[in-house]
């Protein structure tokens, strides 16, 4: 692939900002109903704690209207930290003293999951301030939240102006693949399935496979 990868870089000892995508569904208690989301970002995460890496890991949850404790990311802790098979810490921030300090004292192979992105407006407004504040803890940094790839918010794309060096982690590397090389040509019969509830997010991507696919 023409975009550098996670595997493209040395990684022991460096702090790494990976930007993932933890919005799962929570159920009125607070609990995790579906992590296949996670599931998603474990083989980033593991290539990176396995190989030393000091990992802070960063994600939005809903769209909380300021700091909400129902959209806090606290519930994927428990659940990370079982699937990494290692302890996961976690602050509920994402800038500020507490982060500066819990950083600080990270070992390689150690994993840190920040609060929810979207508890701070400067996330969406791509505050330039917010990213490099971001961008300060980390010398490398991984997008692997496909989801949000598109959107330009300041753990997206702010942050990128602020670091040494950027790569696409594993599951941004598949779909960009899929998006790429699989739709230019694809095997055939060639079934595309679409889902969500934004359709005017999808428009053009439907018109875009109207002409490509042998079934929608």
């Amino acid at each position: 692939m023409a975009k550098l990868s996670v595997r493209d870089l040395e990684v022991r000892g460096q702090r790494i900002l990976v930007r993932v995508d933890f919005n799962v569904p929570l159920d009125a208690e607070g609990k995790i109903t579906d992590d296949s989301r996670i599931r998603a970002a474990l083989p980033t995460l593991d290539y990176l704690l396995e190989r030393g890496a000091r990992v802070i890991v960063c994600s939005h949850l809903g769209r909380p209207k300021g700091r909400d404790p129902s959209m806090s990311l606290r519930p994927v802790v428990q659940r990370l930290s079982d699937l990494i098979l290692r302890p996961v810490a976690f602050v509920d921030d994402c800038t500020g003293e507490k982060v500066e300090k819990t950083i600080s004292i990270m070992q390689n192979g150690d994993c840190l999951l920040l609060e929810n992105l979207r508890f701070y407006e400067e996330e969406e407004k791509n505050d330039p301030g917010f990213a490099k504040k971001l961008a300060s803890y980390a010398d490398i940094y991984i997008n692997d939240a496909f989801g949000t790839a598109h959107r330009a918010h300041a753990s997206t794309e702010g942050v990128t102006h602020h670091v040494r060096q950027s790569a696409a982690g594993f599951l941004m590397q598949k779909e960009l693949k899929y998006l790429g090389e699989e739709l230019s040509d694809p095997g055939r019969p060639f079934v595309a399935i679409l889902g969500g509830a934004k359709v005017s997010d999808k428009i053009k991507v439907i018109e875009s496979l109207l002409d490509k696919a042998d079934m929608l």
